[in-house]
């Protein structure tokens, strides 16, 4: 397995993962992550931005393993920026994991830990001190994943629906 920094060109190929993370996290909370219909297709302009920033991580994972039409396939993406905290904290900026996804059949295999540990290392180079993300309640996996290279639990969102 390959994994580079993606680029423009990559983002086709990454669109379709991004549906599928989107429609995962929905099902398992929709008021939360209630999706316009063909929330990839906002996701187009922002990736490729990524794929051109120097503040951003944004890697895939190429399939160089097999033959034929899976050869040079994406099987994987991870996508995150560098954001400026608010100005009551000591810390400035931190690095975002917006979104991790590997191909079902490509899970358990490592590499989602080469990803992560790949993203951690970009961040230590642009000088970041610290990383977030946010994982859904549902996730248990990712949690192992995420807590298996460095990170820990710091805050619990809650949420309360609202009648109108």
């Amino acid at each position: 397995m390959l994994i580079r920094p993606a680029t423009p060109a990559d983002v086709s190929a990454v669109l379709p993962m991004v549906a599928a993370v989107c429609a995962l996290h929905e099902s398992w909370d929709a008021a939360k992550y209630g999706f316009v219909p063909n929330v990839e297709q906002r996701y187009q302009k922002w990736l490729i931005a990524q794929a051109n920033s120097t503040r951003s991580v944004f890697l895939v994972a190429e399939d160089n393993t097999s033959s034929g039409e899976q050869q040079g396939r994406l099987v994987a993406f991870l996508v995150a920026t560098v954001e400026r905290e608010i100005p009551i904290y000591r810390l400035q900026e931190f690095g975002f994991i917006h979104d991790l996804w590997v191909e079902p059949e490509y899970r358990h295999a490592g590499i989602a830990k080469q990803m992560v540990s790949l993203t951690i290392e970009r961040f230590k180079l642009m000088g970041v001190k610290q990383i977030r993300l946010d994982t859904a309640a549902a996730n248990d996996a990712v949690r192992r994943l995420f807590n298996s290279c460095g990170f820990r639990l710091s805050t619990m969102e809650m949420l309360v629906e609202l009648d109108e």
